[in-house]
């Protein structure tokens, strides 16, 4: 039976998570508030013995790791960056919805990014490569890349993501139960 648990945390606050503006590549750093959101990580992590630390290679995922007691063990995986907006980068899901009414991210996606398949395949990559790992492992990422990993942990096709909602600075679990893939508990938000 598999022992295996994903420890998934969203980094913590930014200028644009806070507005609702899509944060795919652009490299922004944690607001105030961030910062002591993935220092209350730090204590709700504490006592956990990861056997691997991932963490996206953009800023704000990264200063997380750091903040949370991390950064020195993590390994940077360029599969867990967030989400390629392409031209909505910066722009509210209001603001595209006036030029395209009834869009998605889940369903169109973004002009000129990645497509949800592209992710997806993204996130295959990065559970692959844990696949032989026993024991917990931490990824330290972004708010839609965890979501599309959590449907393909589950096997639910990359859109079932738009199921999960997934605030900043929170913890979720994933793992098994009597062998099938399950959430284990979803969206804690340490205090």
């Amino acid at each position: 039976m598999p022992k295996q648990e994903l420890w998934l945390v969203r980094h913590g606050e930014t200028e644009w998570s806070r507005t609702g503006q899509h944060t795919g590549s652009a490299d922004i750093g944690l607001t105030e508030l961030g910062e002591r959101q993935a220092l209350a990580l730090k204590s709700a992590l504490a006592g956990e013995e990861f056997a691997r630390v991932l963490v996206s290679p953009l800023r704000r995922a990264r200063q997380t790791c750091d903040l949370a007691g991390f950064g020195a063990v993590a390994a940077v995986t360029p599969d867990l960056a967030e989400w390629n907006y392409g031209r909505y980068e910066g722009q509210t899901s209001a603001e595209i919805q006036r030029e395209r009414p009834g869009w998605s991210i889940w369903g169109e996606g973004p002009e000129g990014g990645e497509t949800i398949a592209q992710v997806g395949e993204r996130a295959a990559r990065v559970l692959e490569g844990l696949d032989a790992l026993e024991g917990q492992a931490a990824l330290f990422a972004h708010g839609h890349v965890l979501r599309i990993l959590t449907a393909v942990w589950l096997g639910l096709p990359p859109n079932g993501a738009r199921l999960f909602a997934l605030s900043t600075g929170s913890i979720s679990v994933l793992g098994y139960e009597h062998g099938t893939r399950v959430i284990r508990s979803w969206n804690q938000v340490p205090e």
